[in-house]
């Protein structure tokens, strides 16, 4: 059974199966737009994620018909109504919050696949390009939509998108805001896999399973030194692998492995033919 680690109520619920987190973006009423109120509480629970390792790969969906329509307009609203001496720094700390929770979600030392079940549209296309894999739907889409509302990119899709499409690719997906429908969205590398609405879920949580079979630490450590590849030299990667492997060395997970695979070869050595 399904295990609540939060309440129904919650602007972002949790709960764990067979060692698998399903974190559900629980706004339905605004498309989980997302506020200020679910960035604190997405920052809580992926504290507590990374806290336990009883959760070995986590899937990110949304809750409703949409995955996430973006920022709150409610809280744009009250930005423009801001005294003019205050509308920047009051946009500075509301996009600190912001970056703390995508990167929060992008570093997680764990398996992350977001599920788009809808729309994942602006700031809410950024949450699923920061996710290590996306699956989707046949009911979703997608569209950086910021240009729409006069705006850039905030929630790292200037960053996450490039690196999946292309630049030339993510500058007009970008400047044009348009949608992309999922088969169009796998052909260019923005996604990776498409399914059908009733099996989005279950696909979603078998492909965590796959992805976290193995050691804990190497996987954390893998994923850690992977996601700055682009930005290192070989001869970094090179010196951060080598500190990674002598981690690895020193764990349970990699002298169990060991352990076992002798005794496997000294059992076979010992048959007679």
């Amino acid at each position: 059974m399904l295990q609540d680690i939060a309440q129904d109520e919650a602007a972002i619920r949790l709960e764990v199966e067979d060692g698998i987190a399903t974190l559900l973006l629980n706004r339905p009423a605004v498309r989980n737009a997302i506020d200020d109120a679910m960035r604190a509480d997405l920052v809580a629970v992926l504290d507590r994620i990374s806290r336990e390792d009883a959760i070995r790969a986590v899937v990110v969906t949304g809750a409703g018909k949409a995955f996430c329509a973006g920022g709150d307009v409610r809280g744009m609203k009250q930005r423009l109504e801001a005294p003019l001496t205050q509308v920047a720094i009051n946009g500075w700390r509301r996009q600190q919050r912001t970056h703390h929770a995508i990167a929060a979600l992008h570093a997680l030392g764990k398996p992350v696949i977001a599920a788009v079940n809808g729309a994942a549209a602006g700031l809410g296309c950024d949450v699923a390009l920061c996710c290590d894999f996306i699956i989707a739907s046949d009911q979703a889409s997608f569209a950086m939509t910021y240009i729409q509302r006069g705006l850039i990119p905030d929630g790292g899709g200037m960053y996450f998108l490039p690196r999946r499409v292309g630049l030339v690719r993510a500058k007009e997906l970008i400047f044009s805001g348009r949608r992309v429908a999922p088969e169009e969205a796998r052909s260019i590398g923005m996604i990776d896999r498409v399914t059908t609405a009733d099996s989005l879920l279950a696909d979603a949580r078998a492909w965590a399973r796959e992805l976290s079979q193995g050691s804990l630490a190497a996987l954390a450590l893998s994923k850690s030194i992977l996601d700055q590849t682009y930005e290192l030299t070989v001869e970094q990667v090179f010196d951060m692998g080598s500190q990674a492997q002598a981690i690895c060395y020193s764990t349970q997970e990699h002298r169990d492995s060991i352990t076992a695979f002798l005794a496997k070869s000294a059992a076979k050595a010992g048959r007679p033919s």
